[in-house]
C-alpha cells in the first residue's frame, strides 16, 4: 500500500531530462540538410552554368542558375520558356534556349521575323543588336517536338540548325540566376 504524499512524506521530484548532446544534434542536423539537398537536387532543383553567349542578354557566359527539373511532370511546356536539353547531335552536352514553338505550330522566318501560324512574334527579349536576317521556310513542328531559339539570334546555334528538339531531350526549365549576383533573378 502506498503512503499518500504529506509535508511528512515528500515524493521525489523526477530526474531532469538528459540535456541533449550538441554534437548529435549538430550531426542530426547535417545529415537531414544533407538528405533534403540530395532530394531536391535529385528531383526538383539542379544548378547549372551557362556556357556561350547564345541567350544575351538575359543569360551571359558562365551565368550560374538554378533549372527546376520536375515542372514539366506535371504542367505542359509553354511558348517563351526557358529551357535546358540534351543537345540532339551529341546527347553528352546540354543547351539552354528559348521555346519559340510547340508541336502542331506552323513556324517561318522571314529576315529574322519569327510568325507562329500565320501571325508575326513580338519578341521583346530579343534587342535590336542580336536580331538577323536569316530566313527559314514554313514548317509544322511535328508531334512531341518543340523549336528552340537562343535570344543572340546572330550567333545561336538552335533549332534552326539542327530542327525540332524532341520533348524526351528537355529535361528542366530554368527558373533563377544566382551567381553573378549583379544578375540574380528570375529567368523570364
Amino acid at each position: 500500500m502506498e503512503a499518500e504524499p504529506d509535508a511528512s512524506n515528500p515524493i521525489p521530484a523526477p530526474p531532469p531530462p538528459a540535456k541533449p548532446n550538441a554534437l548529435g544534434l549538430w550531426l542530426r542536423d547535417v545529415l537531414i540538410s544533407a538528405g533534403a539537398s540530395v532530394l531536391i537536387i535529385t528531383f526538383l532543383y539542379q544548378p547549372v552554368r551557362v556556357e556561350g553567349t547564345s541567350m544575351l542578354p538575359r543569360l551571359e557566359d558562365h551565368d550560374r542558375l538554378f533549372i527546376n527539373k520536375f515542372v514539366y511532370q506535371i504542367s505542359a511546356i509553354h511558348r517563351g520558356d526557358v529551357v535546358v536539353f540534351h543537345y540532339p547531335r551529341d546527347p553528352e552536352k546540354s543547351y539552354i534556349k528559348r521555346v519559340i514553338a510547340l508541336p502542331g505550330d506552323r513556324l517561318r522566318i522571314d529576315r529574322g521575323r519569327v510568325w507562329l501560324n500565320g501571325k508575326p512574334q513580338r519578341e521583346g527579349y530579343v534587342p535590336e543588336q542580336f536580331r538577323d536576317s536569316k530566313s527559314l521556310t514554313e514548317i509544322v513542328v511535328p508531334e512531341d517536338s518543340y523549336f528552340m531559339m537562343g535570344d543572340h539570334r546572330s550567333i545561336s546555334s538552335d533549332s534552326r540548325e539542327f530542327g525540332p528538339v524532341d520533348r524526351d531531350l528537355i529535361y528542366g526549365k530554368a527558373v533563377f540566376v544566382y551567381w553573378p549576383t549583379r544578375d540574380a533573378g528570375v529567368v523570364e
